[in-house]
């Protein structure tokens, strides 16, 4: 466990994964005490599921990169609010558990006029108000009108704030954490002068993931889905599977997902995922793709570019027979795991990269939830 640790404060994670999968247990079967130490639990040479899971949280938290511009931490400084705009603290409750999150609202918001929401789900160690500040959404939502809310993982559910993206309880849709993230969905519906055809969701590593299990399970809710660095739902049933879709994908298909659309309807997303990721393989990234497009025939482009950081990418967008596109994959050249073109004000960003959030604004904003499904 020893060495574990040491790689993966090196950096060097994909070979500290690779360590900790070759003594991983299957269930609770024994394992030494040392690991167990690691592991923060108690007894000798037995692991619970609990502890096993709470090291999963530690070891998934996203990587800081040498040429990142994020904190390896928390946030830096709060972002002042515009005059006039709100980051208020609000609460889902469904009687069985209850979520806490965050709302902006533009000091331009008006009642009187329906606007888009997106739902961000933030990554490992992170906060709501760690993910506003890292990718200036809520600087966004004042220029464009829009709310955003962002529902936070408690410490209670996972030891490192991570979203269970890899349970099988919490791939469901009415159970487990979608529920409680589609609940505060509809609070924000319910309670402010939102648009039902324009609701999104997007997410960062464990919060991508989280954001392709919505998308996947709320079809009638979420009219486009945003994933950077994050995996496909169905990528992982347990924990054992969770290490080896981190590592080179998981078994997913379109077929199967719980609460999909028809395989003949292709669930809008855009995914961006750099391709020197040692946390979240980009293999993960054209799964997202391939379930979200199901058995639609699409036509395919492919651009590249440089970004004004100097980050190149290739950019790949998948069109129906109207041209309009429906799929858009940013593969960013050199980045690691983190949101593309962010702001050091937050943690896990890169600056150099194309801007991801007002990429997945623009794509969100020819998007609207088709009337039927």
């Amino acid at each position: 466990m020893g060495e574990v640790a040491r790689l993966t404060k090196a950096g060097r994670l994909a070979e500290a994964m690779a360590l900790l999968r070759r003594n991983a247990p299957v269930k609770n079967g024994p394992m030494p005490d040392a690991v167990l130490g690691g592991l923060g639990g108690k007894g000798a040479g037995k692991v619970t599921p609990e502890a096993l899971q709470a090291f999963l949280g530690r070891f998934g938290k996203l990587a800081p990169h040498p040429h990142l511009g994020g904190l390896p931490g928390s946030l830096r400084s709060p972002v002042p609010l515009p005059d006039g705009a709100r980051f208020e603290e609000r609460t889902f409750s469904n009687g069985r558990a209850s979520l806490g999150y965050k709302l902006y609202i533009p000091s331009t918001y008006k009642a009187q006029s329906s606007v888009p929401l997106v739902v961000m789900l933030h990554g490992c160690t992170q906060s709501p108000d760690d993910f506003a500040a890292g990718t200036r959404m809520n600087a966004l939502a004042e220029e464009q009108i829009f709310l955003v809310a962002y529902p936070g993982q408690s410490q209670t559910a996972n030891v490192s704030k991570c979203w269970n993206w890899f349970r099988a309880e919490d791939q469901q849709r009415g159970q487990g954490e979608p529920a409680l993230i589609e609940g505060v969905t509809r609070q924000v519906m319910g309670d402010f002068s939102v648009d039902p055809k324009r609701v999104y969701v997007a997410g960062l590593s464990a919060g991508g993931a989280a954001a392709a299990i919505m998308g996947a399970a709320y079809p009638d809710l979420y009219a486009a889905v945003g994933v950077h660095s994050g995996l496909a739902c169905g990528a992982a049933a347990d924990l054992p599977s969770a290490f080896a879709a981190m590592r080179q994908g998981g078994a997913v298909s379109a077929a199967g997902v719980p609460g999909a659309r028809s395989p003949q309807c292709t669930v809008p997303t855009i995914v961006f995922h750099g391709d020197n990721d040692t946390t979240v393989h980009r293999v993960n990234g054209d799964q997202v793709i391939v379930q979200a497009k199901g058995a639609t025939p699409l036509r395919q482009t492919v651009g590249r570019g440089v970004s004004s950081g100097g980050m190149a990418y290739t950019r790949t967008v998948q069109s129906d027979e109207s041209g309009h596109p429906v799929l858009e994959q940013w593969i960013l050249h050199g980045a690691g795991h983190a949101w593309s073109g962010g702001s050091s004000d937050g943690s896990y960003t890169d600056p150099r990269g194309p801007d991801a959030s007002r990429e997945m604004l623009r794509f969100f904003s020819d998007v609207r939830m088709p009337s039927t499904l």
